[in-house]
């Protein structure tokens, strides 16, 4: 069974509108989907409704949250910022087998790399190998 770490980013997106693609995510069988509570709050901290908070809760009220770290530093020849750092961490720590991210700026040059045993992805590259 994949397990696949959801970032902040894709939690916003996810929730931003009913019906957003990212809720295809939720369907998908046999996988268990993670985030962090750290992902979640910074999710929650730019949704502008209470309707998009609602909906975020609806949605992260299935995922397995993993705890947060101590500081831990990042595999050798990973470089992100310090705000990026524990998302990455915390797939890592959640046995992640994928991070799904839409930060390209930060998280681009790692896509399609295996970090710590957990492959970096866009959501729309994972997506396409679903039925």
């Amino acid at each position: 069974m994949e397990r696949v770490f959801l970032d902040a980013n894709i939690l916003f997106s996810a929730a931003y509108r009913d019906g957003a693609g990212l809720q295809r995510l939720w369907a998908i069988a046999d996988v268990r989907l993670l985030s962090s509570t750290y992902a979640v709050e910074e999710a929650r901290r730019n949704l502008e409704s209470d309707e998009q908070r609602a909906r975020l809760d609806s949605l992260t009220a299935t995922l397995e949250l993993v705890a947060p770290l101590p500081a831990t530093s990042l595999p050798p020849g990973v470089v992100l910022p310090e705000k990026d750092s524990p998302i990455l961490l915390a797939a890592i720590a959640g046995r992640a087998t994928h991070l799904l991210t839409g930060d390209v700026r930060h998280f681009g040059p790692l896509f399609d790399q295996s970090i710590g045993g957990v492959l970096v992805q866009l959501p729309a590259v994972y997506l396409a190998g679903k039925p």
